[in-house]
């Protein structure tokens, strides 16, 4: 009989969760969506803008505007989103309230391309980016560089600067020069040297020995005198003065 008991209360059971499993499914089947909610990731919204987020999700949704928040092809509105060069990764979910929501992490740009027939950005991944009418971005100019160019010590270089206080702020300019080895100058915005850097071989060195240069020649208001600031060379600065 306990037995009998146990058997009729673990189908009851059953039944129950089946009927609120579905109950609950029909109830947020029915929720429509009834605003977006976009949140970027990496800081503010600077090369493309919360209205502009919005506009891809709405644009991408009206095909579906009659249908539930449950049948929404979240993956597919990913995809869209994620079609504006200026963004790098979407996740598009949809909420308890019936909300949708987008967590968008832009793109982020490490060189200024100026070509004589365009001008374009080039990201931490050395990829074409677009510049944006909503925000220019403070990076180094290149001049004249084919995409074919762009290599991993172009990239490693840029996003070095990037990261880097002191040479974001101070690093204009570079210039690549051709050969298998690739070779850079780079420019400055205190002092207006040319940085004859070399190729990436020793960075950190090379970096070490660039600031302790600036704290010296700072201290002792001699930077203005010099035009060339040379670090190719093994363990020591050679300077050209103007």
């Amino acid at each position: 009989m306990k037995k009998y008991i146990s058997y009729v209360t673990t189908i009851l059971l059953i039944i129950v969760v089946v009927f609120l499993y579905g109950f609950a499914s029909e109830r947020n089947s029915k929720k429509k969506m009834q605003q977006i909610d976009v949140v970027f990731e990496n800081g503010e919204n600077l090369f493309i803008t919360y209205d502009m987020v919005n506009k891809l999700l709405i644009q991408s949704l009206e095909n579906q505007e009659n249908q539930s928040l449950e049948s929404l092809l979240l993956n597919n509105l990913e995809k869209a989103v994620e079609s504006n060069p200026m963004i790098q990764n979407a996740e598009v979910f949809y909420t308890l309230q019936g909300n949708l929501g987008a967590i968008i992490t832009q793109k982020t740009s490490v060189l200024r391309v100026d070509n004589e027939s365009e001008s374009f950005y080039l990201d931490v991944f050395g990829k074409k980016m677009p510049l944006s009418g909503n925000y220019s971005s403070r990076v180094p100019i290149i001049a004249d560089l084919d995409l074919n160019d762009v290599g991993e010590d172009l990239t490693m270089l840029a996003n070095k600067i990037k990261n880097d206080p002191f040479l974001e702020k101070q690093i204009i300019g570079i210039k690549q020069k051709k050969g298998e080895i690739k070779q850079f100058e780079l420019y400055t915005r205190v002092g207006g040297q040319t940085i004859v850097f070399g190729s990436m071989h020793n960075f950190e060195q090379k970096k070490s020995k660039l600031k302790a240069f600036y704290q010296d020649a700072i201290a002792n208001n001699t930077l203005e005198k010099y035009d060339t600031i040379n670090l190719s060379f093994n363990n020591q600065i050679v300077c050209s003065k103007k």
